[in-house]
């Protein structure tokens, strides 16, 4: 693990999907024990999946915007056309 935190501007965006995601999380166990409808947990399982989901796209995504550019930034523009392909890509997984 690095010294020096790695904090970017998305960071606090992601904290916030994942702290109402496991708040769904902890609501969905409860429905378990209560033993609500499979129906109604499957909508709440669903949208914590998708939360999450989103969370790690966005992670991934700000990763390739800002740690990869960093990396290949020196490069000329029609060596960096690779990289710049990947990262437009990516987008749609």
């Amino acid at each position: 693990m690095s010294e020096h935190p790695h904090i970017h501007h998305t960071h606090p965006e992601i904290v916030k999907r994942l702290k109402r995601s496991h708040g769904h999380l902890r609501t969905v166990i409860e429905m378990l024990e209560a033993g609500r409808p499979c129906l109604d947990i499957a909508q709440q399982l669903h949208a914590v999946e998708k939360a999450i989901s989103q969370a790690k796209k966005t992670l991934i995504q700000d990763h390739l915007d800002h740690c990869l550019d960093e990396v290949v930034s020196p490069l000329p523009q029609d060596q960096r056309r690779s990289i710049n392909d990947f990262k437009d890509i990516i987008k749609y997984l």
